[in-house]
Parts: structure tokens; sequence; C-alpha cells
């Protein structure tokens, strides 16, 4: 009886000599924290208490690193699938120019102009501007572009040394001496604020020496202002071309609905001062009745015998 005992004893020993084992291996053991969503479940064993199989769990979770890897991979590639730069620009209505005979001036400066506008939505890079403006050009104007890049050193070739060779090739001198006297003259005449500012900054352009600071293009726009706009601008003695723009605008405001307010008082007045139908009544009537005369009085006249 003591011995049944004796064994029982040792072998509950035993057992929980074993667990005790068990548990302490799988604390030693840290399972990286990974979404369940991403983790195919294991299949179970038919015990139910021995552990899943530690090839199927390694394999499980490799192909969950590998799902978050390419997760966060994917936004770098995801400008690539929208189609190429050359694709997106054509989408967005840029146009290709050929070096045609007798082409105006104004119609490179402008396509160079729309393009880059087009580039800079596109959040292109300089390298990417220099590629794909070079693509567009077609005929005499590619061929251009390929004597320019024989004669020139490559690590010179920049946007902005196509841009400048672009614009003393097809943007004549004496087109670019125009615009320039033309902005000197500039005056806002009977235009609004806003178409004033639009021509001023367009004109500006051909006279960057003439305005290369902001000082100089306050004291310029101000100059062209109407009169009634300078006397209270030019007091202000405002530097910051932004926030001189915004005064002009709300001087401009001013002026008008004061104008606006004279307007209608002046028009109060006529109504007022129009005669009333009683009045052209009685002066119709006065008419009818003809001129009162008054009779001069008749003085007795005694004649003398």
């Amino acid at each position: 009886m003591s011995t049944r005992g004796t064994r029982g004893r040792g072998t509950r020993g035993r057992g929980r000599g074993r667990r005790g084992a068990r548990a302490e291996s799988l604390a030693s053991y840290t399972i990286p924290v990974v979404d369940a969503s991403e983790t195919p479940v294991s299949p179970t064993t038919n015990s139910g208490t021995r552990p899943y199989d530690r090839t199927a769990r390694d394999d499980a979770l490799s192909q969950a690193m590998f799902r978050i890897l390419e997760r966060v991979a994917r936004p770098n590639t995801g400008t690539e699938s929208r189609g190429s730069v050359s694709e997106r620009l054509r989408s967005n209505g840029a146009e290709v120019f050929k070096d045609v005979s007798g082409v105006a001036p104004n119609v490179a400066e402008y396509w160079l102009e729309a393009t880059e506008r087009i580039m800079d939505d596109l959040d292109c890079t300089a390298e990417q501007k220099l590629k794909e403006a070079i693509s567009l050009l077609r005929e005499e104007a590619y061929q251009w572009s390929l004597t320019v890049k024989e004669g020139t050193q490559l690590e010179r070739i920049t946007w902005e040394f196509f841009k400048s060779a672009f614009q003393g090739k097809y943007v004549e001198a004496n087109y670019v001496d125009a615009r320039r006297k033309e902005f000197l003259n500039l005056t806002q005449g009977d235009r609004s604020m806003a178409e004033y500012e639009a021509e001023f900054l367009r004109l500006s352009r051909y006279a960057r020496g003439i305005v290369a600071t902001e000082y100089e293009r306050c004291v310029q726009f101000e100059n062209g202002l109407r009169d009634s706009l300078r006397v209270l601008i030019a007091p202000q003695r405002e530097r910051d071309f932004a926030a001189l723009v915004e005064k002009a605008k709300i001087a401009e405001d001013v002026k008008r609905a004061e104008r606006q307010s004279w307007e209608k008082k002046m028009s109060r007045n006529r109504i007022d001062l129009k005669p009333s139908n009683s009045d052209q009544r009685h002066r119709k009537s006065a008419r009818a009745d003809g001129p009162v005369r008054a009779e001069a009085p008749v003085a007795a006249v005694r004649l003398q015998l």
C-alpha cells in the first residue's frame, strides 16, 4: 500500500516537472506581433494539447512579413502605374512644337509657358522637364535641339539652359524690346485691378533688370495706377507687392461703392426735381386761358374852352 502511494507521488511529480519545463520553454520564446488577418490559421492537432508544427508557423510568419513589406513598398511605384510622364503630359493638354517658317515669337513663348505650367502641375523634376520638353519638339525644332546638344557639354544642358536657348532661338530680340517698352509705359487706364495686375506680371518678365527687387516692382506698379487710387495708396509706402495689390483692390472697391452711391443720389434728385402732374395741369390751364392783361386807368381829360 505504501509502495503504491510512493509510486503515485513519484509519477505525479514527474508529470509536474515535464509541464514546468514545457511552460518555461514556451515562455522563453517570443512570437512577433502580426495582424491576425494577415496570418493563416494553422491546423489543429487531434490531441488538442500538442503545439502546432514549427514549420507551418514559420511559413505563416514569413508570408505575413512578405505582405507587410509589399504594402510598404507599394507607394513608391504608385506614380509609375498611372502611366509615363509623356502620356500624362499629353492627357493634360501639352502640345507639340514645330519650327515652321515665320512662327510668331508669342506663339513660341506661349508654348513654353503652357508646357512648363503643365509640368509644374504634374510635379515634374528639372530633369523630367528637360526630357519631356525635347520629346514634344518636332521636325526643324527637334533638329535644332540636336544641334544644340552636339555643340554643348552634357553637364551644361539643364532645364534652365534649354529655356534660355529656346527663347534665344524663337523669341526675337526686337520682340523682347517691344514688350519691355510696353511694360515701362503700362498704366491701369480703364482696366480693373485684376486685369492691371495680370498685365503687369506678364510684361514684367521682359524687364527683370528694371524691376529686379520688390521695392522697384511696387514703385512701378504704383506709378501705373489711376490717379484716384494712387493718391490713396502711395502715401502708405507699401513695399510688399502682394500686400500692395491687395490694398489697391480694396481702394478700388471703396471708390466703386462711392461712385454707385453718388449715382443713386443723383438719380433720386432728378426724380424730386421733376414737376408733378398737378403743376403740369396748372401750367396747361394758364396757357389755355391766355395771358391776363392789366388795363391802364383812364384819366379824365378836362377840355378847356
